[in-house]
């Protein structure tokens, strides 16, 4: 049975840095899109980062420059290092995987394609 934890959030002032880590387990499938969203309280689910099985990569233009996702297909597992952290940042972060090359049509991950969520974990930043 696939899953996805998710683990590495919590709180930080402005301008600090945190890394997220998402362990997958139960996917045996050779090409699988993963991702990062996050949502605030109030706002809808939205796309951060996503890494293809080949390792190419889109950002949100809110978090380009500042935000890195990686991928240790040997450890499955997937990291968001987020850096230079802003209270904008503030919210849940999920994990996702898609079953599928990542959606090339899309500048960023949409809720939409993807199946399977970790359950979240939280970032919070001060000013």
């Amino acid at each position: 049975q696939e899953q996805l934890v998710e683990s590495g959030g919590g709180s930080v002032q402005a301008g600090g840095s945190l890394r997220l880590s998402c362990a997958a387990s139960g996917y045996t499938y050779s090409n699988v899109c993963m991702a990062w969203f996050r949502q605030a309280p109030g706002k809808e689910r939205e796309g951060v980062a996503a890494i293809d099985t080949d390792g190419s990569t889109a950002y949100a233009d809110s978090v380009k420059g500042r935000f890195t996702i990686s991928q240790n297909n040997a450890k499955n597992a997937l990291y968001l290092q987020m850096n230079s952290l802003k209270p904008e940042d503030t919210a849940m972060y999920y994990c996702a995987a898609d079953l599928a090359d990542c959606n090339s049509d899309s500048p960023t991950p949409v809720v939409t394609d993807f199946g399977f969520w970790g359950l979240g974990t939280q970032v919070t930043v001060s000013s």
